[in-house]
């Protein structure tokens, strides 16, 4: 599936316009890891881009993302671009084995927290946030506390990156797409 494939599945099925926010986010760092791992940006963002194509839809985790990988098999993505996809959500007990999986594993929860940080800024932007900022959020229980931070934690763990690193590139890779992100 090329990106314009994906985008219009996207738009087809997608239609908050923050939902689809995180989504652009998790695609942005998605690519920047492939380039840092030397794999395929293209695919690796595709990924990112349609991890969530079903929760608007079916947000229930008995229908989410198992329903994103039926769309995406009717789509005719192959079964590891589908594996990787249900491999961003806990609860469907995919392993995680390929560099592929651990990213959008560490990059799903962290992209959210990164947001959430950003909005409490003075002017509601990336630009506002840096490492430092983030962690002491993390730190901060009642803060976005629907966030997993041990998801964040360990994601960068099964990566094998340090987690300011982590941090680093994920923010960085959003800064990059501040315009689409609305921040």
């Amino acid at each position: 599936m090329d990106r314009t494939a994906a985008i219009a599945l996207l738009e087809k099925n997608v239609l908050n316009e923050n939902l689809r926010r995180h989504m652009y986010a998790v695609e942005a760092a998605m690519r920047k890891y492939a380039m840092h791992f030397k794999q395929d940006p293209v695919r690796w963002g595709i990924i990112g881009l349609l991890h969530d194509v079903d929760y608007e839809r079916f947000p229930s985790p008995k229908d989410h993302p198992f329903k994103a990988a039926e769309m995406l098999r009717n789509a005719g993505c192959d079964e590891d671009f589908v594996q990787t996809v249900l491999a961003h959500a806990p609860h469907t007990n995919s392993k995680r084995d390929t560099l592929a999986k651990k990213a959008i594993y560490s990059i799903d929860e962290l992209t959210g927290f990164i947001v959430a940080v950003a909005l409490v800024k003075p002017h509601k932007s990336l630009a506002e946030v840096d490492f430092r900022s983030i962690r002491k959020k993390m730190k901060d229980k009642a803060f976005a506390r629907q966030i997993n931070r041990d998801e964040i934690t360990l994601g960068a763990q099964e990566l094998g990156v340090p987690l300011q690193n982590h941090i680093e590139t994920v923010l960085g890779a959003m800064k990059d797409i501040s315009r689409t992100l609305g921040l």
